[in-house]
């Protein structure tokens, strides 16, 4: 049996139907013998067994009062393969090695301290450079909806993991929508919380990554939100308090915001979305948002921060791809990086002036549908030597540079049968919001149609 999600797994726990090392052990057998999309790049073993057993204990010693204290008891999650775990390796889709101590980033302690049992280390393309999930260590992670395709990235493996029940949950790291992007391509929830609500530890020089979940549901995601939020002294931007927002089964002003180039088969699945928020008694208006030069900013505030990162003795290890942002961030002047933060914060003036308007803004997550699973963007942004590897996905970006709470969830399938995400945003501190107004929207628009296990896990040339 592979993991249907926090929620069912908890329940079958709870009325004794099923063990925490049984289903611990079949969630490992999965990803050993049939994680045909790349999706896991380390497996854990005796360590995740052990951590099993110790749940069952608890279970057995405090029976259902047991969650009350650790509510992610006996679920399995994935950690994404940035982000420092003390029994698995931690890559970092790079072939470079990694010098950090193997230790637990805070977000995993939580995850641990909570019950979750780590099964693995998923797949990133290096550095999370990109957002797909192509590296040199290892293959091209593939949509569980058709393994031609990519699962977007750089959390990529992340959302194949869970769309295909290789895990409950999982961890992700988002620095220009690689939470929001793969979750929207794979049909899952993807959460970005405001910045710094889960601690980022080191901390991102360029103060644009967050850490959050990827699960089957919004209460999935916002339950492991919840577990791995608070502050951390390691982390200057975390412990960010909630925004006294409105509650989101009162009528919300919504702006709705269109991108250009927004393929037809998007705009169809997402406009039955604005028809549901409709249908719950919302406001939802057109929005534009301008920002000018806001793309080349965000190319050199990430391209002075991999650069400040990067030794030119490496260059030879590094992907040709992320390369090429290096070179560029090295031929930066502090007057360049000033004039990029410029923009950051002018967009950021802007969307507080937005927000004064509107409770929450929504949008497709990404305008486009996946593209080959070994490329890094669509066939005009998928050339390493050009700089626009992250254009065609200008709805995610920008959430990163003003740190606000972002969360994609399913809005349906295309009539190829692929996913599409919607994404909602709320001011910064109002992740409370964001995610009561996903739940609700949620039930009115169903999960979706989950791509058989069977099917999403046998080999390619079985197909």
């Amino acid at each position: 049996m592979t993991a249907r999600g926090i929620s069912h797994t908890r329940e079958l726990l709870r009325r004794g139907e099923l063990s925490a090392v049984e289903h611990t052990r079949a969630v490992l057998t999965a990803v050993r013998e049939r994680d045909t999309l790349d999706a896991y790049v380390a497996v854990a073993g005796e360590e995740a067994l052990a951590a099993a057993e110790r749940a069952d204990a608890r279970i057995r010693e405090l029976g259902a009062d047991a969650w009350r204290t650790m509510p992610l008891l006996g679920v399995t999650v994935s950690v994404k393969d940035l982000l420092q775990t003390r029994c698995l390796p931690t890559a970092r889709g790079s072939l470079l090695p990694n010098d950090r101590p193997r230790e637990d980033a805070p977000a995993v302690a939580r995850l641990r301290a909570a019950g979750a049992v780590v099964v693995g280390k998923t797949a990133t393309s290096e550095y999370g450079w990109s957002a797909s999930t192509v590296s040199r260590v290892a293959p091209p992670t593939r949509n569980p909806y058709d393994p031609r395709l990519t699962a977007g990235g750089s959390s990529g493996g992340a959302a194949a993991a869970v769309a295909t029940g290789l895990c409950d949950g999982a961890l992700g790291t988002d620095g220009s929508g690689s939470i929001r992007i793969p979750a929207a391509f794979c049909g899952v929830v993807g959460y970005k919380p405001s910045l710094g609500r889960i601690p980022y530890v080191p901390n991102s020089a360029d103060r644009l990554a967050h850490q959050g979940p990827l699960a089957r549901t919004v209460a999935d995601a916002a339950l492991l939100g919840q577990v791995m939020a608070g502050p951390h002294p390691g982390d200057p931007d975390s412990g960010l308090g909630s925004l006294d927002a409105p509650r989101a089964d009162g009528v919300l002003r919504i702006g709705w915001i269109e991108y250009d180039g927004t393929a037809e088969e998007v705009r169809r699945v997402t406009e039955q979305a604005r028809l549901a928020l409709l249908g719950q008694g919302h406001l939802v208006e057109d929005v534009e948002v301008r920002c000018t030069h806001l793309y080349p900013a965000l190319v050199d505030i990430l391209a002075a921060s991999e650069a400040a990162g990067a030794r030119p003795e490496d260059d030879e290890w590094a992907d040709s791809g992320r390369l090429e942002v290096i070179r560029h961030g090295r031929t930066l002047s502090g007057a360049d990086v000033i004039r990029a933060e410029e923009v950051r914060q002018g967009l950021r003036t802007t969307l507080r002036t937005v927000m004064d308007h509107y409770d929450v803004l929504a949008m497709a997550t990404v305008p486009v549908e996946p593209f080959v699973a070994d490329a890094i963007g669509p066939s005009w942004a998928a050339d390493p030597r050009d700089l626009r590897w992250l254009a065609w996905a200008p709805a995610s970006y920008p959430f990163n540079m003003t740190g606000q709470p972002a969360l994609s969830l399913p809005a349906g399938l295309t009539r190829s049968g692929l996913p599409v995400g919607l994404q909602l945003v709320g001011p910064v501190g109002a992740d409370d919001l964001v995610v009561s107004l996903a739940g609700r929207l949620e039930s009115d628009l169903g999960t979706p149609v989950h791509p058989p296990t069977a099917r999403a896990l046998e080999p390619a040339a079985a197909r």
